[in-house]
């Protein structure tokens, strides 16, 4: 996955249409944006397609790959700032264990990615 067509802007942004009552409409921009992103957050591209052969589903889905940015992204940003409390308190070993469990438990490549790269530089430096 090229890291330049990570944009969630549109996911975002419908999601954030529907839950304010615009009701959910499955059409070819609603759809490749499902695609894109379904597997982006950790969702397999076949339970994609599935749920895109109805508007009830595909509107479940939406939800779905909201929820996961929403929640990814915190959890991500908390164990960020976590670890850097930790390291700077010199419990390297705290802050390490922090990043290596959302490694192990994020559902979202890119969150998973970003706390690999911090543990990385946290166990060259």
């Amino acid at each position: 996955m090229n890291k330049q067509d990570l944009n969630w802007d549109d996911v975002r942004d419908l999601a954030r249409r529907v839950s304010n009552g615009e009701p959910f409409k499955l059409t070819a921009e609603s759809r490749a944006i499902l695609q894109r992103t379904g597997p982006q957050v950790g969702i397999p591209a076949a339970d994609v397609e599935r749920a895109l052969h109805g508007e009830a589903s595909a509107a479940s889905l939406l939800s779905e790959v909201a929820r996961r940015i929403r929640d990814g992204s915190h959890r991500l940003s908390r164990a960020l700032s976590e670890a850097t409390r930790l390291q700077e308190a010199s419990d390297v070993d705290g802050a390490r264990q922090v990043l290596r469990d959302i490694v192990e438990d994020e559902v979202v490549p890119l969150y998973r990615d970003i706390a690999q790269i911090q543990l990385e530089a946290l166990d060259e430096g």
